[in-house]
């Protein structure tokens, strides 16, 4: 990354209308002296440029507060943006929270689970978002070819997969659950997260902790027992059944409650329906207030509301990463990687959610100690959906389609599948025009 050593680094953010942008540009300037950012472009498109002047405002007015030199700069032009970048990161919402709160809606209708990242409404947004991320990583591999892309627009493993599938750029997937955990066994460990090692093992949204050590002492037992868990914003706490959890052999992350208590997630979620309206209806009005707050010429920092987001510390995890890559750290850090031989029971190219040494040359997947059998079952049945979709994303062929729908584990029968897909692929007609041609 010769140019980055010489005269900083240029960081284009694809999406940087959204309300996460103070916090990435909070880790900028926290980690100025490690990742030397010269030109930080945020980049939306004509929908999104209301909210980029806002949020766009408020990063240069964090960036003046610091005295550092950064140059911010805003644009509707991605080309001009991704040009000799060092780190291409993308954090978009194709179709906004409009097309989101029917992935939601739609499925909890036919009584299935309605989630923005998992199940049909995964399958959507999936479908959605890889046609725009392979468009994005055809003009990074013409305009900044040697550019490392960071992605975090979910769903994250699919679209990692589908860029390491059918483009030619360095891509990465991360999220913000694995640093999550981290803070939280920080917190109520009292230690610095440099002194515990967390083993992960599965698929973006779908992993089990295999190992927990804190300061060389095993707590994964402990963690099992007493049911204490680390859980998102965006998945209500609904508690583990305790023999279940201690005979699991991992602590699984939040989103397994919708394979393994669906009953109950799906009971929360239609209550919710009536009482709060959809996640996505929820996250609309997080939004508008933060945006509120953005838009006041006085604020300077990034505001402890955004913390309500359900993607808090995702920042700190790009930032992380970008440190890691740019100086050859050799650290270990949990993201969304080609699988190669690390899960004998997946593909080669399969997208796996594991720990990696980060290196100056990219991310080296390290060995699983573990995968209990009781997990491989649902991870290589999810997988087969999610690489399903994928085709049907590239291919816009319903066939395929149909029978991603039919694979998801949360999709009870073929006849719920017809139902759903046909009504949410009509829903989806500005988005996914490859579907809809006659």
């Amino acid at each position: 990354m010769a140019r980055g050593k010489k005269s900083g680094l240029k960081i284009a953010i694809i999406g940087g209308g959204s309300s996460y942008t103070p916090e990435i540009v909070e880790g900028f300037i926290l980690r100025y002296d490690r990742l030397p950012v010269r030109e930080l472009w945020l980049v939306d498109i004509e929908a999104g440029r209301r909210k980029l002047e806002i949020v766009g405002e408020l990063a240069k007015r964090m960036v003046a507060k610091s005295g550092l030199p950064i140059e911010v700069h805003l644009t509707l032009d991605r080309r001009q943006a991704i040009e000799g970048a060092d780190f291409v990161s993308t954090q978009l919402r194709v179709g906004l929270l409009e097309a989101r709160k029917w992935d939601e809606r739609l499925p909890n209708l036919h009584g299935v689970i309605g989630q923005e990242t998992t199940g049909p409404g995964g399958m959507m947004k999936a479908m959605r978002t890889i046609p725009v991320l392979l468009d994005i990583a055809k003009d990074i591999e013409e305009l900044s070819p040697h550019a490392w892309l960071l992605n975090f627009t979910n769903p994250a493993g699919m679209v990692t997969e589908a860029l390491n599938r059918y483009s030619g750029v360095r891509s990465i997937g991360l999220c913000n659950a694995p640093i999550g955990l981290q803070k939280w066994l920080s917190k109520k460990y009292d230690t610095p997260a440099s002194r515990i090692f967390t083993e992960f093992v599965g698929l973006n949204h779908l992993h089990w902790v295999t190992r927990v050590e804190v300061d060389g002492v095993d707590r994964l037992p402990e963690l099992l027992d007493k049911r204490e868990e680390y859980s998102g914003k965006n998945v209500p706490a609904t508690e583990w059944d305790p023999d279940f959890l201690r005979s699991l052999g991992g602590l699984p992350s939040y989103y397994l409650k919708y394979f393994y208590m669906r009953d109950a997630m799906l009971a929360e979620q239609l209550e919710s329906l009536k009482s709060n309206g959809t996640r996505a209806e929820v996250v609309k009005r997080v939004e508008d207030e933060l945006f509120e707050l953005y838009a006041d010429p006085g604020l300077q920092e990034k505001p402890k509301q955004l913390e309500q987001r359900g993607g808090a510390y995702y920042s700190e995890a790009a930032v992380n990463l970008m440190e890691s890559l740019h100086n050859d750290l050799r650290d270990i850090q949990t993201i969304n990687v080609r699988n190669g031989k690390t899960l004998d029971f997946l593909p080669e190219d399969a997208g796996i959610e594991v720990n990696c040494v980060i290196t100056g040359q990219g991310p080296i997947a390290l060995p699983v100690s573990r995968v209990p059998e009781q997990a491989k079952g649902l991870i290589a049945a999810v997988k087969t959906y999610e690489r399903l979709t994928i085709e049907a994303a590239v291919t816009g062929d319903r066939d395929i389609a149909l029978q991603a729908m039919v694979s998801h584990p949360l999709v009870p029968s073929v006849t719920v599948a017809k139902k759903l897909l046909g009504e949410m692929l009509e829903k989806n007609k500005p988005y996914l025009p490859a579907f809809h041609r006659s």
